[in-house]
């Protein structure tokens, strides 16, 4: 692990087998012949931190792995995109999904949530030494990590995704609170406004974006009292899967926030990065960089709409 990093990810790692399937829902029948069905590494941790890393930020990654060949593939990953990954060993076996995608892009994930669980802890004194280190914690929402939100720093920014909560279930609410940039999906929210709005007032939140597809987003700032709209970007090439956008709409956004830029700036790099992200297979890790990040940059005017 560096001395020093710009980002350390907590959590996140894990594998995916992909399978591309004729439509989403699946009708029920007894056998469908799908092209090759693969399994490849990188889970929302991993795609954070590889994505940030492609964007040019001295990245780092810890979570618990497994001595299985999942646990190999994530590894064989990290080294492959120079992104240090410090593993804490776990007998529950490295985190695993199923990926249903369908020919518009559309992912239906099957997690196997029988990996890891309450049992498994992230050290508080590693969590903290490497904290202590960064200017960025981003936090993954996933079982070791609701243990070790508590044991960071305040030195450093925290982010977090909390990904497709519903704004009730309590499990997400010590991630939302204790985090500086929330990141979550509008798909599951009734009232979008009112959930960013509770962020903001119960927490530590100095922002909170709620990514809605390619409907844009939205986003509250802190002494602010409307939220803002964003627009999604059009994809530099045709769509042809959605797993992994978000996690690079998060990795874009802190590029620019790290960077100091203004919040539409940053909305507008995380929508370039989610873009492109749609263009890419779910078999492939092949994150934007910095240079065609930049290339695809416009004036934030004509990607930022009037508050909602």
């Amino acid at each position: 692990m560096h001395n020093d990093c710009d980002v350390l990810v907590l959590g996140g790692a894990g594998v995916d087998t992909i399978v591309y399937v004729p439509e989403l829902p699946l009708p029920f029948k007894d056998s469908y012949m799908v092209p090759a069905i693969e399994m490849r590494a990188g889970q929302t941790g991993d795609n954070v931190a590889l994505g940030l890393r492609a964007l040019g930020l001295r990245t780092s990654h810890i979570d618990v792995l497994g001595g299985d060949r999942e646990g190999e593939l994530v590894r064989a990953l990290h080294e492959a995109h120079g992104v240090p990954l410090l593993a804490v060993p776990t007998a529950a076996g490295t985190k695993r999904a199923v990926n249903l995608v369908d020919p518009a892009g559309r992912r239906l994930s099957l997690y196997d949530f029988s990996r890891g669980g309450d049992a498994d802890r992230l050290p508080a004194e590693m969590v903290a030494a490497h904290a202590a280190t960064a200017r960025l914690v981003h936090v993954s929402i996933t079982h070791p990590c609701q243990h070790a939100v508590g044991h960071l720093v305040d030195s450093a920014i925290i982010s977090t995704d909390l990904h497709n909560w519903d704004g009730e279930n309590p499990y997400h609410e010590a991630f939302a609170y204790r985090a500086d940039v929330v990141f979550l999906s509008a798909t599951a929210l009734t009232d979008c406004p009112a959930t960013l709005r509770r962020i903001i007032d119960k927490g530590r939140a100095q922002i909170v974006i709620a990514t809605a597809g390619a409907e844009g987003g939205y986003a509250l700032v802190r002494g602010e009292d409307d939220v803002r709209t964003f627009d999604a970007t059009p994809p530099a090439a045709p769509v042809v899967d959605s797993n992994g956008a978000g996690d690079a709409f998060v990795s874009g956004f802190l590029f620019g926030h790290l960077a100091g830029e203004p919040v539409d700036t940053c909305l507008q790099y995380g929508a370039i990065a989610g873009a492109h992200a749609c263009t890419v297979p779910s078999t492939r890790i092949d994150p934007i960089d910095r240079s065609t990040l930049l290339a695809r940059t416009a004036s934030p005017a004509e990607r930022v709409g009037p508050p909602a």
